[in-house]
């Protein structure tokens, strides 16, 4: 059993207010309860709800990252956060490179350079790889997922392995309630381990799997062994499914 402690982080993505993110993190710490956890939990809240969600975590073991961040400190770039911003609310981390914002022409650059930002300022992240079905069926998975991961730990130091994790979600899976099988997710996320083995610890690396998680299918994603969690979409808008999610997580505990 790996020693790396799992981490199951919630994307709410263009959803709640800072109404709506206290009252869903004061549900979720009351079915998680005060005693230690499986994992480490996180929600990656809206820019206009990161602080009224930090306020709601606090003292709590719920994080609270960004769900995306700019590469310059400041400057002309209208709706753009930049690191420091993020640092402001409180939050601890940030996501950076969701396939949704690759979609937005988010460049692996700029991917690399994001994550370079959000360490600089002491940010966590989480930073996420995957293919679309066009290029799993063209059987290029393995070189976009090498490609996307040698180009995010460009400017990352092997001793920032702690600050950083992997997340890796097929695009095809993602709000489509098509999930890889575990044994497709095991497949890659022990790929992109491999590959990132050449910057970072690859046994110290968390790789965690994001694309259509449920209740229902996290257990057995979890236990496969190069999987150290999830990165959940809709399913962490739901309390209890959230909840549940992080409950499954007790699966990769020694």
């Amino acid at each position: 059993m790996s020693s790396r402690r799992p981490l199951v982080a919630g994307n709410w993505k263009m959803n709640k207010t800072g109404v709506e993110a206290r009252e869903h993190i004061a549900r979720v710490q009351a079915l998680l309860g005060d005693g230690e956890q499986p994992a480490d939990v996180a929600v990656c809240a809206p820019f206009t709800a990161l602080e009224a969600a930090v306020r709601a975590a606090s003292g709590s073991a719920i994080q609270v990252y960004a769900q995306a961040v700019h590469e310059a400190p400041s400057g002309a770039r209208t709706g753009e956060i930049s690191a420091g911003m993020i640092v402001a609310t409180g939050a601890r981390g940030t996501l950076v490179g969701h396939s949704e914002r690759r979609a937005a022409c988010e460049t692996d650059a700029q991917v690399a350079a994001r994550v370079r930002a959000a360490r600089d300022a002491g940010l966590d992240v989480i930073v996420c790889v995957g293919e679309s079905l066009e290029q799993r069926e063209a059987g290029e998975t393995e070189a976009w997922l090498d490609g996307q991961v040698r180009a995010a730990l460009s400017q990352v130091r092997p001793d920032e392995v702690g600050a950083i994790a992997i997340a890796y979600e097929p695009i095809w899976a993602i709000g489509t309630g098509r999930t890889a099988t575990p044994e497709t997710a095991q497949e890659a996320c022990a790929q992109v381990r491999a590959v990132a083995g050449a910057t970072l610890d690859p046994e110290a690396l968390r790789v965690i799997y994001g694309g259509s998680v449920t209740p229902d299918n996290a257990r057995e994603l979890m236990v496969q062994p190069d999987i150290d969690g999830a990165l959940v979409g809709g399913a962490s808008l739901d309390p209890e499914s959230f909840a549940a999610i992080v409950a499954a997580a007790l699966c990769r505990v020694p």
